[in-house]
C-alpha cells in the first residue's frame, strides 16, 4: 500500500504548502510521540534542524505535538543531520527528528525520523504513524500533569565536534593543512570548521552565513563552483563542500579538481582494508556508482554490493550483511562504525587521515581508478508507464546486448517526479552514447503516445 505522507527521506515538500505544514508537523509529532513510547520511565526526542527560514515553524509545530503527548523534547538547535542521529542515541532519547530539505533550495523542507538506534524508521513504523496521523489525535493527548517539558541542549556542538575528532586514528592532527570547508549555509556553519580547527589545521570558512534563504545557494557540496575557486585563490592542500543537512560531502583537490563519492568510498575501503578494520570483504554502494570502482575494488580482492539508489537501501544491506562501509556516488558516504547514516565531515575525516599519514597530496589520494565513461540522461512523460512498452524493452534489450561485457545499463523511474532516468557506462564512449540515445529516443516516442 503506497504511503500517504513518507516518501524515500522522510516527509518533505514546499514550505508552508501541503504536506509541510505546521499542521501537519504538529500531527507527526503526536502520532510520532505516541507510536515510540512504552514502558513508564519519561520518555524523550531530540529535534535538531538545518538553517531554512521555516524551520523555526516546524521546529515550534513538532515541540508542540510531542510535549502534548507526554514525551520531553531536546532541542539542538541547527545540527548536521548525523549529529542528531548520533545524538539521539547518546541522549538516550526514544526518538530524533532532523528537519531538513538536505541539498534542496531552502523554500523546501522535510522531516526525518530516527529509532532509538538512530537508524531511520521501517516501512511498517511510518505506516502506524500516518495511520495515526489520519486518525483522531485528540485521543492521543497526555493527562495535564504528564505534559512534557522542553530543553535546549547547550552542549551539543561540543558533544558532536569531540565525537567526529574521535573517528581519527589516536593521536593523528592535521597540522599544517590549509583546508577550506564549504558548509553550504546549512546546518554544519559551526561544528564543521571548529572541529577542523581543533585538530589543527589553517580553515578558510565560506558558505557559513546562513540567513534562512541562502542554503545550499551557489555554494555546498551540489554547486562546488566557489569551493575551486577559494582553494586555487588560497593554494589550500583541499576543499570539503557539504550540503545543506551535512549528510553527504564533495572534495576538491589541491588542483581544483572535484572528487566524487565512489573516489571517496575506494580511498576509504583500501585505507580500511590495510588497516584489517573493512568488514564483509567490500563496500556497499547502488546501481548508480561507476563500473571503475568495482573494477578497482576487484584488484584489492574486494567485492562491491548494489542497492537500489537510496542511503536507506544502502544502510539496510550493510546492516543485513555486515557491511561497515557503503555510499552513493554523491558523496553520502556510511561508516556504520561511528554513525548509522551519511556525515560529511567524518567522511571527509578518514580522508583527511590518509592524506596525513601517507605523506601525498589529494590530488594522488584521491585518484584510485579512471572512471568510465558514463552518460545519465532524463525523460519526463505526463501519464503511462512508458517503460512496459515493447519498443522501449527492446530498445533497452538490444542496449544491454550491445554493452554486454563491457558496460552496464541501468533504467529506473524516478521516485519523486514523472521522470525515466537513463544511465550507461562502459568502455567506449561512442557506444554509451549511440545506447542511451535509441532509449530516450524509444522512451519518448512511447511517452508521446500516450
Amino acid at each position: 500500500m503506497a504511503r500517504r505522507y513518507f516518501g524515500t527521506d522522510g516527509i518533505r515538500g514546499l514550505a508552508n504548502k501541503p504536506p509541510m505544514t505546521s499542521e501537519l508537523a504538529l500531527k507527526v509529532g503526536m502520532a510520532a510521540g505516541h507510536v515510540f513510547q512504552s514502558g513508564q520511565h519519561r520518555h524523550r526526542v531530540v529535534i535538531g534542524k538545518d538553517t531554512r527560514l521555516s524551520g523555526y515553524m516546524l521546529e515550534a509545530a513538532l515541540l508542540s505535538g510531542f510535549t502534548s503527548v507526554g514525551m520531553d523534547v531536546f532541542l539542538l538547535g541547527p545540527m548536521p543531520t548525523p549529529a542528531v542521529a548520533m545524538l539521539t542515541r547518546s541522549l538516550r532519547a526514544d526518538l530524533g527528528v532532523m528537519i531538513s530539505a538536505s541539498h534542496n533550495r531552502f523554500d523546501d523542507n522535510g522531516i526525518k525520523l530516527f529509532d532509538p538506534d538512530g537508524f531511520k524508521l521501517s516501512d511498517d513504523t511510518e505506516r502506524r504513524i500516518e495511520d495515526l496521523i489520519d486518525g483522531d489525535t485528540s485521543e492521543l493527548l497526555a493527562e495535564p500533569d504528564q505534559i512534557g517539558r522542553a530543553t535546549r541542549v547547550e552542549s551539543a556542538q561540543e558533544r558532536y565536534i569531540e565525537f567526529a575528532k574521535r573517528t581519527l586514528p589516536r593521536n593523528l592532527r592535521l597540522d599544517g593543512m590549509r583546508i577550506v570547508i564549504d558548509c553550504a549555509n546549512g546546518a554544519a556553519y559551526k561544528v564543521a570548521p571548529e572541529a577542523l580547527w581543533e585538530l589543527g589545521a589553517e580553515v578558510i570558512k565560506i558558505g557559513v552565513d546562513p540567513n534562512g534563504r541562502n542554503i545550499n545557494h551557489k555554494c555546498g557540496s551540489t554547486a562546488p563552483e566557489a569551493l575551486i575557486e577559494k582553494v586555487r585563490e588560497v593554494r589550500a592542500d583541499v576543499g570539503i563542500a557539504l550540503d545543506g543537512d551535512a549528510d553527504r560531502v564533495v572534495i576538491v583537490d589541491e588542483k581544483g579538481s572535484v572528487v566524487d563519492g565512489d573516489q571517496l568510498m575506494a580511498v576509504i575501503a583500501e585505507s580500511w582494508h590495510r588497516r584489517g578494520r573493512l568488514a564483509a570483504g567490500g563496500v556497499v554502494a547502488t546501481v548508480m556508482s561507476n563500473l571503475g570502482l568495482e573494477r578497482y575494488l576487484t584488484t584489492l580482492g574486494l567485492g562491491l554490493a548494489r542497492t537500489p539508489v537510496g542511503d536507506r537501501h544502502v544502510v539496510e544491506h550493510m546492516r543485513r550483511h555486515g557491511y561497515n562501509v557503503g555510499g552513493e556516488q554523491s558523496g553520502h558516504i556510511v561508516l556504520s562504525d561511528f554513525i548509522t547514516t551519511g556525515d560529511g565531515l567524518v567522511s571527509a575525516l578518514q580522508i583527511l587521515a590518509v592524506v596525513v599519514t601517507t605523506g601525498r597530496p589529494v590530488s594522488e589520494v584521491c585518484k584510485r581508478f579512471e572512471p568510465l565513461p558514463q552518460i545519465l540522461k532524463n525523460v519526463r512523460y505526463a501519464n503511462g508507464r512508458p517503460l512496459e512498452n515493447f519498443a522501449v524493452q527492446k530498445a533497452i534489450d538490444a542496449g544491454k546486448e550491445r554493452l554486454a561485457g563491457s558496460g552496464r545499463l541501468v533504467i529506473r523511474p524516478s521516485g519523486t517526479e514523472p521522470v525515466i532516468r537513463v544511465m550507461a557506462e562502459g568502455d567506449d564512449e561512442v557506444l554509451v552514447a549511440n545506447v542511451v540515445g535509441d532509449i530516450v529516443e524509444a522512451v519518448r516516442a512511447a511517452a508521446a503516445a500516450h
